[in-house]
């Protein structure tokens, strides 16, 4: 886990995320404040894994799909173990999108 994570908070562990990564990668952290852990731990590696395959598979034929057995797959698991939902649209020569929501608690 990263330590800017747990330090200070999730936008701040994206931001540090996507500064490292040589790709134009964009993400929309909306956030009511710090997140319970387990929240926040799930949402930084739903970025992290879209922009680990971004990197490996960014030859703009679009095709991604979230099919067992795929990291895709195992973000969707991971998200929907927390009562959330995974969405992942492209656009074949195109980009591709990946959208986690997440309960944020009440």
């Amino acid at each position: 886990m990263p330590a800017g994570l747990t330090e200070r908070g999730l936008a701040s562990a994206v931001d540090d995320l996507l500064s490292r990564v040589p790709l134009v990668v964009r993400a929309e952290v909306r956030l009511p404040g710090r997140l319970p852990p387990e929240i926040e731990t799930a949402a930084y590696f739903v970025v992290s894994e879209a922009v680990t395959n971004a990197l490996k598979h960014a030859d703009g034929a679009g095709g991604a799909r979230p099919e067992r057995g795929h990291g895709l797959a195992g973000l969707a698991d991971r998200v929907e173990a927390l009562d959330g939902w995974l969405l992942v649209t492209d656009e074949r020569g195109g980009g591709t999108t990946v959208r986690a929501v997440l309960p944020c608690g009440s």
